[in-house]
């Protein structure tokens, strides 16, 4: 965790309602445009495409994981993040951890998943998840002892089990809506 010595930001979650919408479409723009960029597109047909893909995205994730908790992560009120969880299976399968950019490298990613972990321990579930190769929360995820366990070209699928890890640091406080 990069907190350049300071103290990790304290994030709280609240279940996602209609009226965030344009903050999770936006928080989806912000994190995929880079991709999209390379794209002979102008502005207004990469937004469209941008809205296409959120929507896409939103439709896949409801009807693939009705039974999942939709959290909106906030810092002193502020919306700053998501994290979409499925609870309905055997294993805990976090479907999306989304912080912005700005939010990163400040300690709340991590302490998020420790709480799923911490939560996961309790109930003896394993944790799963999806990564993009190229995506930096991979080390992230490696760190708390998260495994590769499936190389699907473009993603890995990585799990965590309960008394296999090597995390380092204490549990965290608080739970995990």
């Amino acid at each position: 965790m990069k907190t350049g010595g300071r103290p990790a930001v304290q994030a709280s979650l609240r279940p996602e309602q209609a009226g965030d919408e344009p903050f999770v479409h936006g928080l989806f723009a912000q994190t995929r445009a880079a991709a999209f960029a390379q794209l002979p597109l102008d502005a207004a047909r990469l937004d469209a495409l941008l809205r296409q893909q959120f929507q896409l995205q939103t439709t896949h994730y409801r009807q693939s994981f009705p039974g999942a908790s939709w959290a909106i992560v906030e810092v002193d009120g502020a919306p700053i993040g998501r994290l979409y969880v499925d609870r309905s299976g055997p294993d805990m399968l976090i479907i999306d951890i989304t912080i912005l950019p700005e939010w990163r490298g400040l300690g709340i990613g991590t302490n998020l998943l420790r709480r799923l972990q911490d939560e996961a321990t309790t109930n003896r579930q394993t944790i799963r998840l999806h990564v993009e190769r190229e995506n930096p929360a991979r080390h992230l995820y490696r760190r708390l002892g998260f495994r590769e366990t499936q190389d699907k070209s473009v993603y890995l699928a990585m799990q965590w089990t309960p008394g296999q890890d090597d995390r380092t640091a204490e549990p965290a406080s608080g739970a995990v809506p």
